[in-house]
Order: structure tokens, then sequence, then C-alpha cells
């Protein structure tokens, strides 16, 4: 019988050890010789039941173990570029992304004109730094937080690595009380918000513990009825859309208004940068990566251009029409649920194939945060992929049912301050592949990334991280906190500028510290 060590794990056939050589280019992508450092699985009882349940039912037995040349996919290009493009479509086509466009008016008070110019540029800035993490995944073999080793080191990546776990449950937990209301709303409210929260946790949690293939499969055509649905919702209610609708408040609040939508919307999306490259390590790695950037940004983008505007313009009808903001006033899903009216048993329909698309929403987000606990360390890691998945469907499940009735507060609060972490990693993730490896010539041997000696010490990485994150805390505006510099913004409460003070930060001391940090260790 095969070791767990020579299967190919998503192909369930046997492969011969594998061989890697240094390469003789001036790319930052390299190999060293040298054998799998570990296991492709993870080890025990649990490591052997996971490759049962992989034989029997195909769960990805698979954990963070890095994926060599020969066991990548067998180069299709038209149709992988393709899968990349159909992957982040299907992800981001779906109501949370409408209910996002919906605070824009509703919350910030801003009109059309302001909601969809910030929808547009937002989601462009945000979508490049989710394409760009990506690129790493082909070239590496690697999952994201483990491509974080190389850039803030061993230890200092684990602060990352936390903020990430935090994230993707967040984002789960917020799919599932979408999804809960959609479905709640079709019932008539015979079925409990409670209970639509529970059956989404555990259809996310399902998808995630079977792994990449299924996530594959959902995705490639996942878009299809949700496509279908929110044409329908456009045909329904896009008749009430105010487009003349202009914001509130005089010029110093609108201004406001506007960073805090902008940095709003940008944050729903930033965050899928920590999880990008995870999808992409079967891919082989000679794929251009400006097409891998440019098949998966536009993914992204048009799938939010699309729904994102739906909801600004649902938000900017609900002055006007009251059955609307009597739904609202009961949820986001009797408000979408409302919009289909007069569309009779098929409206409900439609409202179910969107609750039912949150899941292609979320369930890419706990597969990526199992990933990411078992990069926390080799206990995490003896634990296999599909166990976490499990504990992390049980951990959304009873956040959603405890924070079922406060939806738009978890939006506000949360979605930025994910936002105030990312900003500084990608910011030092980009400078030290730009500056340190493309500038210099220095490749990338993605074969180390268990061994701390030779991997950054991290110290230039942890302290920009820190201070890029103070930039963030005195430019943050949240209801319970506003920084000082956000007061200065305009308005009588100012706005949200903490993403792009911690860019700034992050990105002016990170070069020299990394400087001192290379001339004192040499790594």
């Amino acid at each position: 019988m095969e070791s767990a060590a020579d299967l190919d794990i998503e192909k369930g056939v046997a492969v011969e050890p594998t061989k890697v050589h240094a390469s003789t280019d001036n790319s930052t992508d390299r190999d060293v010789e040298g054998e799998r450092p570990h296991p492709a699985i993870s080890e025990g009882k649990l490591g052997y039941l996971g490759l049962k349940m992989e034989a029997i039912w195909g769960v990805e037995a698979r954990g963070i173990t890095r994926v060599m040349d020969n066991e990548k996919n067998v180069a299709r290009p038209l149709h992988d570029y393709f899968h990349m493009f159909s992957l982040w479509f299907s992800i981001n086509l779906q109501a949370v992304n409408i209910i996002i466009g919906l605070l824009g008016p509703l919350v910030y008070g801003l009109g059309w004109v302001d909601c969809v110019c910030i929808v547009i540029f937002a989601n462009a800035l945000a979508s490049c730094g989710v394409a760009y993490l990506a690129t790493f995944g082909p070239a590496s073999g690697n999952r994201t937080m483990i491509i974080g080793r190389y850039f803030m080191g061993y230890w200092p990546s684990k602060i990352a690595c936390v903020a990430n776990i935090v994230q993707q449950v967040g984002f789960g937990t917020i799919g599932c009380i979408i999804t809960g209301q959609m479905i709640t709303a079709v019932n008539g409210g015979g079925l409990t918000l409670a209970v639509g929260c529970v059956i989404a946790a555990l259809c996310i949690g399902i998808i995630a513990t079977f792994g990449i293939d299924y996530l594959n499969k959902v995705e490639r055509f996942g878009y299809i009825p949700q496509a279908m649905a929110i044409f329908v919702l456009i045909g329904s209610a896009g008749k009430n859309f105010d487009t003349a609708a202009i914001s509130v408040g005089d010029s110093g609040t609108i201004n406001a208004n506007r960073c805090s939508f902008f940095a709003l919307v940008f944050a729903g999306i930033i965050g899928f940068s920590a999880i990008s490259a995870d999808f992409y390590v079967y891919y082989p790695k000679t794929y251009p990566k400006w097409i891998t950037f440019a098949s998966t940004w536009s993914g992204i983008w048009v799938a939010l251009l699309f729904t994102n505007t739906v909801g600004v313009g649902i938000a900017t009808g609900i002055p006007n029409m009251p059955d609307w903001s009597d739904a609202y006033n009961i949820s986001s899903g009797a408000l979408l649920y409302a919009c289909y009216s007069g569309l009779g048993g098929f409206g409900g329909f439609c409202v179910v194939i969107l609750a039912l698309g949150s899941i292609t929403n979320n369930a890419p987000c706990s597969y990526s945060a199992a990933l990411t606990i078992q990069v926390l360390g080799r206990y995490g890691e003896k634990v296999p992929r599909w166990f976490w998945c499990v504990l992390i469907t049980v951990v959304e499940l009873v956040l959603s049912v405890a924070g079922r009735n406060r939806l738009f507060t978890v939006f506000e609060n949360f979605l930025p301050m994910m936002a105030y972490w990312v900003c500084p990693w990608i910011t030092i993730v980009l400078e030290e592949h730009l500056l340190f490896h493309k500038l210099t010539g220095k490749a990338f041997d993605w074969s180390i990334y268990e061994n701390k000696s030779k991997l950054p010490t991290g110290l230039a990485a942890l302290l920009s991280f820190l201070i890029g994150f103070s930039g963030a805390v005195v430019g943050m505006y949240q209801i319970w906190y506003t920084g000082p510099i956000a007061l200065e913004v305009g308005g009588a409460y100012g706005g949200d500028i903490g993403a792009w003070l911690a860019i700034g930060f992050a990105g002016v001391v990170f070069p020299p510290l990394r400087w001192l940090e290379l001339k004192k260790f040499g790594h």
C-alpha cells in the first residue's frame, strides 16, 4: 500500500517521490532540491479517517502541504482561465453584496451617482489586492497564509493567521444570517430565523468540509441561477429605482460619508486577499501571472459592479415604496422578497435561489479558515482540515443564531475592521516582493516554508504591521470609536480613512526597516 506521501490527493493515484531542482532563470520563483517536508495529510486516526472519506466520498484529505509540480493539474489554459473568472464571479454574485449596496443610501445618506461611482472604483481597487495575491498560488503551490511566511516571517505571520480566521468565520456568519433571513421571509415567518441560520451553516459547512473539488464544481456553474434570479429582480423592482436620488447633508458630511461607504465597499472584498491563492495551488506554475491576475480581477469586479449597483437601486426606492420600507424594517431578507412582489410563487423561488447562492459565497471562506488554523503551528496541522471545517461550521452556526437580529450592525462594524489588518499586510507583501525580490532578482525558495532559519526573521514586518495598524486606529470611524484624524474628514462625526492611513504608515516604514533587517540577519 502506498504511503500518504506518495498519493496524489486530488486525483487519487500513486505518484513518484518528488525531486525539485533549482532553476537557472532570474525569476522570483524557484524550487530547491529536497524532499517534501511532511506528508500531505494529517497523521493519526483522524488523518487515516480522512483518507478513507476521500476514497469513498471524495473528501479532500490534503492540508497545507505544498503541491509539487507533478501533483498539479494538466495544463488546460482556456479552461483554467475561464474557471478562474467563474470561480470569483460565482463567489461574488450573491445577495450579501446586494445588501452591502443598500448601505450607501440607507446608512450613509448618499445618492445614486455617489454610490455608483464608489461601487465602481472601490471594487476595482479591492479586486487588485485579491488578484495579486492569487498569482502566488500557481507559482508556489502554497496556500495564502503559508505564502505570508515569506513576507512576515514564521512567527509574526501567525498574527495575520489569527486575524484571517476571525475574518473568514465572520464572513461565514454574515452569510448564514442573510440566508436565514431570506428563507424565513419566503416561509412567511413559519420558519424562525434561527432555524434558517442553522440550515445555512450546515450547507456551507458540508461544501467546505468536502474540499476543493466540490468547491470547484459548485462555483463553476453557481453563477448561472444567481444571475437569472438577479435579472428577474431587476425586472421586477428596477422600475422603482430612483436614479435621481441625491446625497443628503452639507458638503463636509457628504464627503465624510463618501469616505466611509468607500471604505465599507472596499473592505467587503479586500479580505479575500488573504485566501485567494488557496484555490490556485493545483494550477501549473507556467501560467502567465498577468492572465491569472486579469481572470481573477475581472471575475470579482464584474460581479460586484452588478450586485452592489442593484443594492443601491433598491435602497433608493425604499422611501417611495411603503411595502419595501415595511419589509426593510423586518430584515434585509424580507426586503429582497418584497422586491419580487407581484411574481407570486416564482418570486419566492427566486429568493430561495439567492439564499442558496450565499452558500457559494461563504463555503470558500470556511474552507480557507480551516487551512489557516493548520498554518498556526504543528498542533493545528496534526488535526485534519476537514475536522477544522466541522468545528468552524459549529462556531458559525452559534454566532449567526446569536447575532441574527443585528445584521446591519455587524456589517457596519465588522467589515471595515477587517480592512484595517489586511491593508498593512498587503502593503508589506507588495513591497517585499517588488523592492527586495523583483528589483534585486532574488528568487523565492518555495520549499522552505517550514524552515524558520531561512525565512525572514519578521521583525521589520512585525513592526511595520503594528505601525500600519496604528494608522488605522487614528483614522477609523466606528460607532464605538472614532480616531482623531477621522474626525477631521468632515461633518459632525467624521469619516473612515483607516485603511488608507494603514497603507501609508506601513508603506513608509517597511523598506528602511527591512533593509536594516537584511543587513543584520541576512534573511
